[in-house]
């Protein structure tokens, strides 16, 4: 009996609730810590970054429509799936950051608390960041949060997980819609990321994941006049200061990169930096001579 051989796994990209290759029909070897070849990994190009925006902003009016408590659930699930691939993203993360089995490990656990995390937040964040305003006549003043649109991501290099995943879900937990830049050198969780989220109910466009060259793909993303917000947080500061520039043109939130230790909770920062804020005015009457509203 012959030796059976072993199916490699085609990665590709995640777009739209599809799985494409890249439309430039490019791809590009991924290592490990030691050089060992992992995967050829699709080299997406700035056709491949058109056509996610666009999936992107179809899908915004349905997922920003949805109840908070709605994108929840979905979230939820998204870590329940996480959770049963549990051995396969250690896997990946040992290869792509070159870490034990046990460390890896805790990452990925780490990877699916933090979905957790954001899953609670999404019926809750308008009521930290929004609220009834004391105002100096006959009126109600009430604010409330609102999405940004849609958010370009520029994944972390070095957390390819963890990281990925920290700057993703605040994104979608608020109502966005995200187009994922992977981390250039270890795309591979990122990649496989895509495949649980299109069986987790979130709708196709909610998140879209490319891979390849950073700065390639960054370029034509901060310079889209179709996206709202971008995060650098997986920029060098010569490339940040380039995008925002670009990102000036149409005036982009922008969310530069910083130091960040993902192992420890998150605030709420990344979900406040792409929620745009609505005050309302209500008049509730002339106020009488006793004070009161009618």
């Amino acid at each position: 009996m012959s030796d059976r051989l072993s199916v490699f796994k085609t990665y590709k990209l995640y777009v739209g609730g599809k799985f494409p290759r890249s439309e430039s029909g490019r791809v590009y070897e991924v290592t490990d810590s030691k050089n060992n070849w992992l995967a050829n990994a699709p080299l997406s190009s700035r056709k491949d970054a058109r056509d996610a925006v666009v999936a992107a902003r179809k899908a915004f009016g349905g997922w920003s429509g949805a109840t908070a408590y709605n994108r929840g659930q979905v979230l939820y699930r998204v870590a329940e799936m996480l959770e049963g691939r549990r051995e396969q993203f250690a896997r990946e993360v040992a290869d792509a950051e070159g870490l034990s089995k046990s460390k890896a490990a805790a990452v990925v656990d780490a990877t699916i608390d933090r979905w957790v995390w954001y899953a609670g937040w999404t019926d809750k964040i308008a009521q930290v960041t929004g609220g009834a305003n004391p105002v100096a006549g006959p009126y109600f003043n009430l604010s409330s949060p609102e999405p940004t649109g849609v958010v370009a991501v520029v994944a972390p290099q070095e957390s390819s997980f963890l990281g990925l995943v920290s700057v993703v879900a605040p994104v979608i937990a608020t109502g966005n819609t995200a187009v994922v830049i992977a981390s250039e050198k270890a795309p591979l969780p990122a990649l496989s990321l895509g495949e649980v989220l299109a069986t987790s109910d979130v709708p196709g466009g909610v998140v879209n994941v490319l891979s390849g060259r950073t700065a390639e793909l960054a370029a034509p993303l901060a310079a889209h006049q179709d996206v709202n917000a971008i995060d650098l947080a997986g920029t060098d500061e010569a490339l940040a200061k380039e995008l925002e520039i670009a990102a000036a043109d149409n005036l982009k939130r922008v969310l530069r990169p910083q130091p960040v230790d993902y192992f420890e909770t998150p605030g709420i920062d990344r979900m406040t930096a792409f929620l745009e804020t609505k005050t309302v005015w209500h008049p509730t009457g002339s106020l009488g001579a006793g004070g009161s509203s009618y």
